[in-house]
């Protein structure tokens, strides 16, 4: 444990225990684990799984090489964590008691942005973080004085008035040490806060807006889609059933072991907007056949060409088949 312990103190010895930093409120130290907190509401998920596992064994070979970063706790004690709550779970895997930490005093909206800005720049996110941590910070962004076009209402109205904002240019990423940062510069924005998001994490506010819708899911459905069994894009029309309606369809899908595609959930969506959707129009639109389960008879074409003449084309092959199977077909009528 003393040689787990002493990557932090070497960390110390680099770094400095504490310093503050260009008056910004920042300051750099060593903490013990139990003293972080992890951020209220995270939408991002942390998983015991081979990244963490590899990320473990890289703290445990080279230390923390990049500091956490976190707030005095405004509920209480400690710290609450904005960035590196993965790093912090992997050092609990390996034993580590306490970690570098850069200590920022961020008010609520900063640590939103700063959370989200810097989980997303993972490769393996699922739908539903993509959802909670939109919405996270366009709320954020709202109450910071901003109005937005998103919403994750579908039936609301949207305002009409102060359709811009002007707020100061914001830029987040890690900096020459290696340390998530936000810093605010002199430049003033106009702009429809749906384009300021939009351009702020790389994504059309089209896609912003669908992302947002999948927050109305109930949470089975919710993981049906992080697991892959339903499609976002579908996903993103059930959202529109009210959450009873959700839990029955969820029922359905259940019981018989299948999740409706592209067309049928528009159809549920706009039965459910004409208030006619129930758990029996739910199975029969669910028991239509689709496309892709009807059953599909394949024979590798080498078992049939000894029996075609070479210069036989596919078709032409088929519809040899066809037509000795229906004569096979009527015989077997006429001997009845």
């Amino acid at each position: 444990m003393e040689e787990k312990n002493s990557m932090c103190s070497n960390w110390q010895g680099d770094q400095g225990i504490e310093s503050d930093k260009d008056n910004k409120h920042e300051k750099i130290a060593v903490i013990p684990l139990k003293q972080l907190k992890d951020f209220k509401n995270h939408p991002f998920k942390v998983e015991q799984n081979t990244e963490l596992f590899e990320l473990m064994q890289s703290i445990e070979n080279e230390r923390v090489l990049v500091p956490l970063l976190a707030r005095p706790n405004p509920d209480g004690d400690g710290y609450e964590i904005v960035a590196g709550h993965r790093r912090k779970a992997a050092c609990e895997w390996a034993g580590i008691t306490d970690v570098p930490v850069v200590i920022r005093n961020f008010d609520d909206e900063q640590a939103i942005i700063a959370m989200v800005d810097s989980n997303l720049q993972r490769e393996n996110i699922k739908p539903s973080e993509k959802a909670y941590a939109y919405k996270m910070r366009l709320e954020a962004m709202k109450r910071q004085g901003q109005r937005t076009d998103l919403t994750s209402d579908h039936v609301g109205p949207k305002l009409e008035d102060n359709p811009t904002l002007m707020v100061k240019k914001l830029e987040a990423g890690y900096d020459k040490d290696g340390i998530w940062n936000i810093t605010e510069g002199d430049e003033i924005i106009n702009r429809r806060s749906n384009e300021l998001l939009a351009k702020q994490i790389g994504e059309s506010t089209t896609q912003i807006k669908r992302y947002i819708c999948l927050t109305n899911l109930i949470p089975k459905i919710l993981d049906m889609v992080d697991e892959g069994k339903i499609a976002f894009t579908i996903a993103v029309e059930l959202s529109y059933l009210n959450e009873e309606e959700q839990y029955e369809l969820y029922a359905v899908i259940d019981l018989e072991q299948c999740t409706p595609s592209l067309s049928q959930a528009n159809r549920l969506k706009r039965m459910s907007q004409a208030g006619n959707l129930d758990m029996d129009a739910m199975y029969d639109v669910l028991g239509e056949e689709k496309p892709n389960q009807k059953v599909q008879i394949k024979i590798q074409a080498e078992r049939l060409d000894q029996y075609f003449p070479s210069n036989y084309t596919d078709r032409q092959k088929v519809d040899l088949i066809e037509k000795l199977v229906k004569s096979w077909h009527d015989q077997r009528i006429q001997k009845r």
